[in-house]
Order: structure tokens, then sequence, then C-alpha cells
């Protein structure tokens, strides 16, 4: 018999051991009456929060294609959905530290990340380094076991919520912009942290300024090594890309589901309209049955390409999308039923309203890379395009002309 004959038997089996592990975590603590906390807690201590990450991290060390078993067995018993208050954690923090963390970083942060305790955001981009993440100039310098951090962060989203932040700073400017960066986990809470609001288009503060004012950082909060900064970034990047532009929601909902709602609300549309709307129902499936695909070929760890695809295509879809919601409603949509409230939201809201989502959708093409630079990465990184000049790739950082 060869490996392939047993490879659905194997599926089958772990398919079925995850499913009985579901049921005994539902029947311990029933959705309905359990604290989604206590909830979330139980589900990461049996290894279901992350099924592909180690033992005694959330995971059980099996392939990711396998936690589609568990948040649907979960998510149809009416189970807490982990990731919405807490989407930079779980999509792009989660993976780094998972990847890079040393086992007492692991212990300290997944568990209550999960659990949507602590929540985190993510400090790459500056005011003179936004697409260009390797040109940012906060710095980091060594004093004993810690590390002292001067500088500016600009558009990090639920900063001002955050227990913890993804910080990358420049800990080496005589070295090339990409090799003297580290990476740091930052108490978004510590002396010299100071969280300002940007408020948005939409009325809403979910973006921020973040100013670091000699703030310190023990080197034990240091992930990778120092210098290799740039490396693991990668690993935040691209999860991030995944969690922005590659979700698999349920067929017909999302986005999608929004404008049917829409639709079925200002109708009978004539044919014309009927025709827009089905294209856009088309592309809406089209994308989530890509992203099942890409899914299933990612690996822990660092995703490839395939998370960039995804986004691009959704930061199109979603402006057309609501743009589309937007001209169904006629006059109404020239409304913003929230009235430009001016808050600081506890997590981003995609879809409040069609007004507000078709305000709100216009930052999907800018966050997470823009949609040039996705288109950068996939011609150079898939289609094996020249890349562009990079003039300064081996000078010095100091030597580097900047904005």
């Amino acid at each position: 018999m060869t490996a392939a004959d047993t490879l659905p038997t194997d599926v089958a089996t772990d398919d079925a051991s995850l499913r009985a592990m579901c049921d005994d975590l539902l029947a311990e603590h029933p959705p309905a009456a359990t604290e989604p906390t206590a909830f979330l807690g139980a589900q990461f201590d049996r290894g279901l929060a992350w099924v592909h990450f180690p033992e005694g991290h959330g995971g059980l060390g099996l392939s990711p294609k396998l936690q589609k078993v568990v948040n649907e067995r979960l998510g149809r018993a009416g189970a807490p959905r982990a990731a919405g208050l807490n989407p930079i954690g779980h999509g792009m923090g989660a993976p780094t530290i998972v990847t890079h963390g040393s086992d007492e970083q692991k212990r300290r942060y997944l568990r209550p990340l999960f659990t949507n305790e602590e929540i985190w955001c993510q400090l790459f981009s500056e005011p003179g380094a936004g697409s260009d993440v390797a040109g940012l100039s906060t710095r980091a310098v060594r004093d004993g076991e810690e590390w002292v951090v001067n500088g500016q962060k600009v558009w990090t989203t639920l900063a001002h919520v955050a227990r913890w932040g993804m910080l990358v700073a420049r800990t080496d400017p005589e070295a090339p912009k990409h090799k003297g960066l580290t990476y740091f986990v930052v108490d978004m809470h510590g002396p010299g942290v100071e969280v300002r609001p940007l408020f948005q288009i939409t009325g809403e503060a979910e973006f921020n300024e973040v100013y670091f004012t000699d703030a310190r950082i023990p080197d034990a909060e240091r992930l990778g090594e120092v210098g290799e900064g740039w490396r693991v970034s990668l690993t935040t990047l691209m999860n991030e890309r995944v969690a922005i532009g590659g979700q698999i929601p349920p067929r017909g909902s999302g986005f999608i589901g929004e404008l049917m709602k829409v639709y079925a609300r200002t109708g009978p549309h004539g044919a014309a309209v009927r025709d827009e709307v089905m294209k856009l129902w088309i592309r809406a499936e089209v994308l989530r049955l890509t992203n099942i695909r890409a899914s299933q070929l990612r690996a822990q760890g660092t995703p490839g390409p395939e998370g960039s695809i995804g986004k691009l295509a959704m930061a199109e879809l979603h402006k057309e999308l609501s743009s589309c919601a937007v001209d169904l409603l006629g006059a109404e949509g020239m409304l913003f039923p929230a009235g430009y409230p001016m808050s600081r939201p506890q997590t981003t809201a995609l879809w409040a309203s069609a007004p507000q989502a078709f305000l709100r959708s216009r930052a999907n093409s800018i966050e997470g890379g823009t949609t040039e630079i996705m288109k950068n990465i996939l011609g150079e990184r898939v289609l094996g395009l020249p890349g562009d000049i990079r003039v300064d790739k081996d000078l010095p950082w100091h030597q580097v002309p900047r904005s």
C-alpha cells in the first residue's frame, strides 16, 4: 500500500479526533453559558486555538489544513470568534511569536493573545517610511540589558487599546537599511510611549500615531537576533496580507452578504443592476475559493506571495462592493448614519453601514501594503519580472537620502 493510499485514512482519523475534541470542549463549556474568555482559554489549553502550532502553545502539531475542521465545528455551535477583537494579534502577532519567539515568550504571550485579554498592535510604518518599511528611522540603542527607543510610528491600528506592540527599530545605522533592524515586543503602557489618535474620514480613530521618548525595552523582549529584524518582520508582513485579504467567510457572507441585503431592501431592480451585482457576487466567490486553495498550500511560518494575491483582489473588490451598495441606496447613500462620531473604537468596523463601508474600504488599498506594492511583489515573485532598480540596496542606512 502506498503513502497516497493511506493519506485519506490518516486525515479522516485526524478529522474525527478533532471533532471529538471540539465536542468535549462544547460539552464542558457550553458557549451560551460560558464567558468568552473562559471558553477561548479552554480552547487554547486543548490545542484547538491553532492546531498547527506546537503542543503546549495552543496547538497539536498538525497540518494547518485541519484548523478548518475546528472552526466549522465550533462556529456552528455558536462559540466565540477569537480574532474579532484582536485582529493584529491573531493575524500577525501569533505567527511571528511562534516562529521567532523563545519558549518563554510563547508561554507568556500566546494564551492571553488568543483569549483577547491582551490586544496587540503593529509598529512598522513611519511618516518617512510607509511602503518602504526598511527605510524606517526609529532608533533603539543598547544600554546594558535594555534598549532605549526614540522615534515615531504612524497608522498604528488599535494602538489605543493595545497591551503589546510589535516594533521594528534601527539598531545599526552603519549597516544597509535591511540589515540594521531589530524586532521587539514593546509594552504599550510603559513609560515613554505616547499614543495619539488619527481620525479617519469615517469619524473614527482606529488608527493612531505612536511616539517613543526614551522608552526602555528589556533585551529579553527581542524577537530574533540583533540585526535580523527584517527577516522577522517578513513573517509579520506576509501574515498581515493573509489576515487582511485571505479570510475565508461562509459563501455569500461578508461584504457581498451586506451588498445583497441592500439589494433586497432597495428592489426591484432592472436587468443592468442585476447583472452588475451578479458579477460582483461571482468575483467574491472566486476570491473565497482562491483563499481556500491558498490556505491549503500555506505552511506554518512565513506564507508565500499568495497572501499578496488575496490582499490585492480583496482591496479592489471591497471598494467596488461598497460603491455598488451606496449607488443602490440612491440619495440615502449620501447620508452617513453614524454622523462622524469622532470616536476611538475598540475594534475595526469594516461594515457598520454602506456609507461607512464605502469610506472605510479606501484604507484596504493602503493598509498591509499598498495596491502598488502588492503588484510589485506579484510581478517579481510570481511572474518573474525584473525588479525595480534599487540604488540604495547596499548603502549604509545613514547615507540613504530620506524625505
